[in-house]
């Protein structure tokens, strides 16, 4: 008998992780892929899902796989700097880097909103060194179910730009006044594609809107106090991963400026 398969019962930016796990997971089966993901391929054929929409918006599939592509290694790097380090993927929905950056020691907590973490849960099963916390990352209370410290790494991937400025500002503060070693790479948009969610069809579908941006971490004004900038960086890296001719044009200081950005900073502690 076949098994049954999950109706995930998402909507608005909740349901915009349905789209980014289906380009990961098609991404995959490509036999000249960048990363692998076994895990995506194998949960996709589980999920009742329409992924019609997702399957014929290449501006968000390859906006999705060249920002795992970047964020894959800047996240491998820390955790080989740190190996013992303890990680805090926001906004985790189905995302599965664990699965690929797990090197037998890490801690790794995915957080979510609880109707996302249900059905995460319902697919993983996750427990050991990873596990989930189903709450809203501008709800203090999740900070207290992080029971493993030391060297934090805090990754903010496919949310910022459906926060408003203040939520944003929200969920750096409870990072920044509750962990003492808290690195944080956050993905951000170009801010000239606020509110032109229409780009990338899939995500419209959702009833998801762009609504904040920024082009780098000075940009962030009072968004990044207590922080210090580390560097900025951007997904245009990844993108010959999704096309390689996009090597003749990456240089392009256009593309630079209206690429999808990775912000990373950490807590100033010299104050």
């Amino acid at each position: 008998m076949d098994e049954k398969r999950i109706k995930p019962l998402l909507n608005g930016s909740a349901e915009t992780m349905l789209q980014s796990f289906y380009a990961r997971a098609m991404y995959s089966t490509n036999p000249n892929n960048k990363f692998k993901d076994a895990k995506a391929e194998e949960i996709v054929s589980k999920l009742d899902y329409d992924f019609g929409r997702a399957a014929k918006d290449f501006a968000m599939s390859g906006g999705v796989v060249a920002r795992t592509v970047v964020f894959d290694e800047l996240v491998g790097d820390f955790i080989k700097k740190y190996p013992d380090c303890t990680v805090v993927n926001i906004a985790c929905g189905l995302d599965t880097r664990f699965y690929r950056m797990d090197n037998g020691r890490i801690t790794w907590y995915n957080i979510d909103l609880p109707e996302t973490i249900e059905v995460r849960d319902s697919v993983y099963n996750e427990n050991g060194r990873i596990s989930t916390i189903g709450c809203s990352v501008l709800d203090p209370v999740w900070v207290e179910k992080v029971k493993v410290r030391g060297r934090m790494l805090f990754i903010i991937e496919g949310l910022t730009m459906y926060l408003p400025r203040e939520q944003v500002k929200q969920m750096l503060s409870i990072i920044r006044d509750n962990f003492d070693n808290a690195y944080v790479m956050m993905e951000c948009i170009c801010p000239r594609f606020i509110n032109k969610e229409k780009v990338e069809k899939s995500i419209q579908s959702t009833g998801a809107v762009f609504t904040w941006g920024a082009n780098c971490f000075d940009e962030l004004g009072d968004i990044g106090d207590g922080f210090v900038k580390v560097k900025d960086d951007n997904i245009l890296r990844g993108m010959p991963m999704v096309n390689p001719a996009f090597k003749l044009v990456i240089w392009l200081p256009f593309l630079k400026k209206i690429a999808q950005k990775i912000l990373i900073f950490e807590k100033n502690t010299s104050r």
